[in-house]
């Protein structure tokens, strides 16, 4: 145990002691501020879309498109502009096509035109625009055309456009209530416990993939140095794997104890609420150590792998090869756990909680449905097995591996994976 803590403390301080692990807790913020912030900044420096309207119907749709589209969005801008057709005026649909095509190039002035024609007793629109991808514009004006047509045929229907205006401002008060909530009223408490099992999520899936890279770094460039040959004469091969794989963890935790701190910090004193909520969702039932039992679990469960893959690899390029198709089978959870959010008690989310590759990441995502003691027990004690086996299986692999030289081979690897059995 002692020689297991060495190597630990070791592995740990190969990364403090580099420039890099500060500068990366330093820009971490960076990163996620430039992912939230990055909507709104990209919003705020385009320019407003332009449009023009050219109406051939007869029915004086411009001012509801007008309305329409200068709406603020969601992040503070109007979808568009309507602005004056360039060379109009216009003798038929398919002329205002024709002489607003050369205005819809990449340096013209229009972004998007409509163009609205009679089609029987109702309007059809035809839609230029130089962005294909974005549909928002197009959408409103949809939207504001078949509005207008509504209130047309109500009104030929003798409806009072008084009545019709009182109409169009009802809109019902929704209050949410949910058997789930304490109080009956669904309150953003009782959202929390979704959102703080997708984020354990997210948190167990980032801190796998970056111990991955740190594990997989170490094991190769002690290999190539030898110095992995050094360190197998004065310990055993299980205090070599248990060290590395706890001086990484120690790594990643002190990186997420600290901006944890600074978060819960920031939560208390600006949203004290919020935070008393988090901490009381945390200690309920105790989900602290519901949420302990998955993220140990599952980073014992992919480190362990990690560590046995590197032992046989000479390069970073043949480790990542033989990950490729691990990082394609991690990719699966993100999927699901992004729908758990809104259907957390869905039956194929419960399914692959038992597919070990997947447990600790479906399990905290389905803290919401508050799922039965049997199944965290048998999901826990299904991953630990799976765990054990990989040790027991790794071990005689890892020494294997790391003893020798040359490409990954896969028939040697196979072959090391029987040593166990012939002790």
């Amino acid at each position: 145990m002692n020689r297991l803590i060495k190597i630990a403390l070791r592995e740990y301080l190969a990364y403090v002691r580099t420039p890099g692990f500060w500068l990366s807790i330093l820009l971490l913020p960076v990163g996620i501020s430039a992912y939230g912030l990055a909507p709104i900044l990209m919003a705020r420096s385009t320019p407003v879309p332009t449009l023009a309207v050219v109406d051939f119907s007869g029915r004086g749709l411009e001012p509801d498109i007008d309305k329409a589209v200068s709406a603020r969005g969601p992040l503070g801008q109007p979808l568009a502009r309507v602005v004056a057709a360039p060379g109009a005026p216009f003798t038929d649909p398919a002329d205002a096509a024709a002489r607003l095509k050369p205005s819809l190039a990449a340096d013209g002035p229009l972004e998007a035109a409509a163009i609205l024609r009679p089609s029987g007793d109702s309007v059809a629109i035809d839609f230029w625009s130089r962005n294909v991808s974005d549909r928002s514009v197009q959408g409103a004006v949809e939207e504001a055309v078949t509005s207008a047509l509504r209130r047309e045929r109500l009104r030929a229907a003798g409806v009072d456009p008084r009545v019709l205006a009182s109409i169009d401002e009802v809109s019902p008060r929704l209050i949410e209530f949910s058997p789930k909530s304490g109080s009956g009223r669904v309150a953003l408490k009782d959202r929390l416990p979704g959102i703080v099992g997708f984020a354990m999520g997210m948190l167990l899936w980032m801190v796998v993939l970056t111990g991955a890279g740190m594990l997989l770094n170490s094991i190769i460039e002690e290999k190539s140095s030898r110095i992995l040959e050094v360190l197998m004469s004065s310990a055993s091969v299980p205090e070599i794997m248990g060290g590395k794989i706890l001086g990484v963890a120690a790594v990643t935790g002190t990186v997420l104890a600290f901006w944890l701190s600074i978060a819960a910090a920031v939560l208390t004193i600006r949203f004290p609420s919020v935070a008393g909520d988090l901490a009381s969702i945390l200690m309920t039932n105790g989900l602290w150590a519901y949420f302990g039992l998955y993220f140990i679990g599952g980073y014992l469960m992919f480190a362990t792998l990690y560590v046995t893959i590197g032992a046989f690899c000479e390069t970073t390029r043949e480790a990542q090869t033989l990950l490729g198709p691990m990082m394609i089978l991690m990719s699966v959870p993100l999927v699901f756990m992004s729908q758990a959010l809104t259907r957390p008690d869905a039956p194929l989310l419960a399914g692959l909680a038992w597919f070990p590759p997947f447990t600790p990441f479906m399990m905290a995502a389905r803290v919401a449905t508050n799922p039965p003691l049997w199944q965290v027990a048998a999901t826990a004690a299904l991953m630990f097995a799976i765990t054990g086996l990989e040790l027991w299986v790794a071990i005689p692999a890892f020494k294997s591996g790391a003893l020798a030289t040359g490409r990954f081979d896969l028939r040697h690897f196979l072959r090391s994976l029987t040593v166990r059995g012939r002790d």
